[in-house]
């Protein structure tokens, strides 16, 4: 009985420090790839919001015909209807776009995962 009492006392002893071990290294990659999800979400943003058409083009149109709507008397009426909410994007601009958000989520789902590794 003392052998067997011996065996399961190193084994004990050796699991627990292989245990340690691997948490304590799990737990210094979960934050590496925390860091390195977040530094890629906020540049991987930063080109998404670059990608973005440009919204002051549409109001400084509009805001044109105002005027000259002001300017000329209300009796003339200028077509706006060649003013549409979609910009038309080209098919490569459509899947970078696309490429950009799936990414975003993954990077986002990484970073979700690795705070949940570290408080589990």
């Amino acid at each position: 009985k003392d052998v067997d009492s011996k065996f399961w006392a190193t084994y004990d002893n050796v699991s627990t420090e292989y245990d340690d071990d691997f948490l304590e290294r799990a737990n210094g990659d979960m934050g590496i790839i925390l860091t390195f999800a977040s530094l890629f979400s906020a540049v991987n943003s930063t080109f998404i919001i670059g990608m973005q058409p440009n919204p002051g083009e549409t109001t400084n149109i509009l805001l044109l015909h105002l005027i000259q709507m002001t300017a000329n008397g209300t009796n003339s009426v200028h077509d706006i209807s060649n003013l549409s909410s979609s910009t038309g994007f080209s098919s490569p601009t459509v899947w970078m776009q696309t490429l950009a958000y799936a990414s975003l989520a993954f990077s986002v789902l990484a970073a979700f995962g690795a705070v949940l590794g570290k408080q589990w």
